[in-house]
């Protein structure tokens, strides 16, 4: 059993030292940082309503369509990371299947920019 305990002690050194690591900069980061809320930060943010009002306000589709589309082409890059680094080592058949996926994706892109999906106005 001790042999166990000097096969995973670099392990646990590697895992105390991130800890103290994550803890000191967290601590700092809160010390040293303003608490204060200023104009910049009580400002309208990203979605282009201001921050205190009825929250009943409706949404532009626009917004969830550009999330959507991020999350699609995202997802795309990565099926291509691990596709790209064992392409030496998988046959045609592998190359092909992720030829068509990147064909059945370029014409989804295609479709949604002909439509205008992809146009703010």
């Amino acid at each position: 059993m001790p042999f166990l305990y000097v096969e995973y002690f670099p392990l646990f050194v590697f895992l105390a030292i991130a800890i103290l690591l994550a803890g000191i900069i967290f601590g700092l980061s809160y010390l040293l940082s303003s608490h204060e809320s200023d104009a910049e930060k009580l400002s309208t943010y990203e979605c282009g309503f201001d921050a205190y009002e009825d929250s009943r306000n409706s949404f532009d589709v626009r917004f969830y369509l550009v999330a959507i589309l991020f999350i699609i082409f995202d997802l795309e890059i990565s099926f291509l990371f691990p596709w790209v680094l064992s392409l030496g080592l998988i046959s045609a058949f592998g190359f092909w299947t992720m030829a068509v996926f990147l064909i059945i994706l370029t014409v989804g892109f295609v479709y949604e920019w002909k439509k205008g999906a992809l146009d703010w106005e």
